[in-house]
C-alpha cells in the first residue's frame, strides 16, 4: 500500500508540474481512482501528504482542492521562492562543474532557439525549457536539500509561471535573462548571479493580480 501511495503521489506531483492539474481544481476522488487505477485508501493517503505539503487545501462545503493562493499568499510565496532560486544561482556560480556548464549552455541555447524560431507561439513548449533551465541551475548548486525546497515551493506557483509565457514578449525576455544568468554563473560571479536570479523569478504586483484573475 505504501508503494502505491508513493507512486500515486509522484504521479500527481508530475501532473502539477505538467499543468494537468491546476490551482483551484476540485479533487474528484472517484475520477482520480479511475484515472490512476488505485483504491480509495492509497489515494487518500497521497492527498493527506499533499495537504501536509501545502499543495491541497480543504474548504467547508467545497471539499479538497488544489492550492490556489490569495494575492497576499502569492506574494509571500514568491518572496521565499526568489530567495531560494537566488541562493541556488549563487551556489552554482561557486560550485558548477564542467559537465554542469555544458548542460546549462545546452538548455540556454535551446531557450534562445525557441524564442527566435517560434516567437510568442508555443508558450507551453518554452515553459518546459524554462523548467529545465532552473533544474540545471538548482542541481549545480550541489545542495540536494535546497533543490527539494525549490521544487516544493515552486509547485505552488508553476501554473502562474506557465501562464506568464502567454504574454507578448515574455519568452524573448526570459531567454535573454537566461543567457545573462548563464554568463554570470559560468564566470563565477556568485553575488551578481544570486541577485539577478532573484529578480528574474519575481513578478510585479500588477502582473500577479492579472495572473490570479486569469487562473
Amino acid at each position: 500500500m505504501a508503494g502505491q501511495t508513493d507512486t500515486l503521489l509522484t504521479t500527481i506531483l508530475d501532473g502539477i508540474d505538467k499543468g494537468e492539474l491546476n490551482p483551484g481544481d476540485a479533487i474528484d476522488e472517484p475520477a482520480l481512482m479511475a484515472r490512476y487505477g488505485v483504491s480509495r485508501t492509497p489515494l487518500r493517503e497521497a492527498l493527506l501528504r499533499l495537504e501536509a505539503m501545502g499543495l491541497v487545501q480543504r474548504q467547508p462545503r467545497k471539499g479538497a482542492t488544489l492550492f490556489r493562493p490569495t494575492l497576499e499568499e502569492f506574494l509571500a510565496i514568491l518572496e521565499v521562492h526568489a530567495k531560494l532560486e537566488g541562493q541556488a544561482a549563487g551556489l552554482a556560480a561557486r560550485r558548477m562543474s564542467a559537465a554542469d556548464a555544458l548542460r546549462l549552455e545546452e538548455v540556454v541555447a535551446a531557450c534562445e532557439t525557441h524564442a527566435e524560431e517560434k516567437g510568442d507561439s508555443d508558450p507551453d513548449g518554452y515553459y518546459q525549457l524554462n523548467l529545465q533551465f532552473h533544474k540545471v541551475v538548482a542541481e549545480a548548486s550541489g545542495n540536494p536539500f535546497l533543490l527539494e525546497m525549490i521544487k516544493m515551493n515552486a509547485r505552488k506557483l508553476l501554473a502562474y509561471y506557465r501562464a506568464r509565457y502567454h504574454y507578448a514578449g515574455a519568452i524573448a525576455d526570459s531567454a535573454r535573462e537566461h543567457r545573462e544568468l548563464a554568463r554570470l554563473i559560468t564566470s563565477r560571479q556568485a553575488a551578481a548571479a544570486e541577485n539577478y536570479m532573484a529578480r528574474h523569478v519575481q513578478f510585479d504586483r500588477v502582473t500577479v493580480m492579472d495572473l490570479l484573475a486569469a487562473l
